[in-house]
């Protein structure tokens, strides 16, 4: 008994592995597998991935978001970008998407109306969050793909913002939702800004898991994945890898799964 009292928990309780597991199948079923593992990529929080240079919030803004929207695979998506304090969001905002969902067999309208577009609001306070900024964007375009496909993820309607996030993770983006699910509130109060965070659904470490089933799906070593990872969540990100290894039954059901 003594020993059994320096064995690990679980990154995450058994229920919770489930469900992220659930949810990577219903995005892979829906969501378009094949460019899942041909063209989907592990977007990194650098310059490499983030390299334009806006000398206004606007500018900044709304070059984040048409990389976002590149790496997720809906540059083609008729958008525009506003201030949050400036725009009035409805849900029945409904955008028109021709040709694939996602990918290059998607067509770019001509042109459009702002009318016509899907507005996509900004926190101004964030720019200086680029972490937070790319995973609300994400958040906001993984939603809109979600309710365009009206499949129910698994745990139904309940589940709707974690299996958002978690789509998000699935088109790329596990850096950003793991990385800025939690920040230290304590210090001096000018150290803080608490409008530049983001509301988060699935925990740090729920994302970090995700994103460890994101990288063993797509064969993505450690070496490429922990320097980008806050420090305390490294040590979590290789005992997900490990744990996930060992639910191999799980692992090659999910890459048996095709496209809907």
């Amino acid at each position: 008994m003594v020993f059994g009292l320096f064995n690990k928990q679980p990154v995450v309780d058994a229920s919770s592995s489930e469900w992220i597991f659930d949810a990577f199948g219903w995005a892979l079923q829906n969501f378009d597998a094949d460019l899942f593992y041909s063209d989907t990529v592990l977007v990194r929080p650098t310059n490499e991935f983030f390299p334009d240079k806006v000398n206004s919030v606007q500018g900044m803004a709304e070059s984040i978001f048409e990389r976002v929207k590149g790496y997720a695979g809906v540059s083609h998506w008729p958008t525009v970008v506003q201030d949050q304090s400036m725009c009035q969001l409805t849900e029945s905002q409904q955008v028109l998407i021709q040709g694939a969902l996602r990918g290059p067999n998607g067509i770019a309208a001509e042109s459009l109306e702002d009318s016509q577009r899907l507005v996509i609001p900004y926190n101004p306070q964030q720019i200086n969050n680029p972490e937070g900024m790319i995973a609300t964007y994400a958040h906001i375009l993984s939603h809109n793909m979600g309710r365009i496909v009206r499949v129910p993820p698994p745990g139904g309607i309940d589940y709707w913002p974690q299996a958002t996030e978690l789509l998000a993770v699935f088109l790329g983006f596990g850096f950003m939702f793991a990385n800025s699910a939690y920040n230290f509130r304590g210090g001096c109060g000018s150290c803080y800004n608490p409008y530049a965070q983001r509301d988060a659904y699935l925990s740090e470490v729920e994302a970090t898991y995700a994103l460890a089933l994101f990288c063993t799906l797509k064969s993505i070593s450690n070496a490429d994945v922990t320097p980008h990872l806050k420090g305390h969540l490294r040590g979590t990100y290789r005992q997900s890898i490990k744990e996930i290894s060992d639910k191999i039954q799980a692992v090659d059901h999910l890459k048996q799964i095709k496209s809907a």
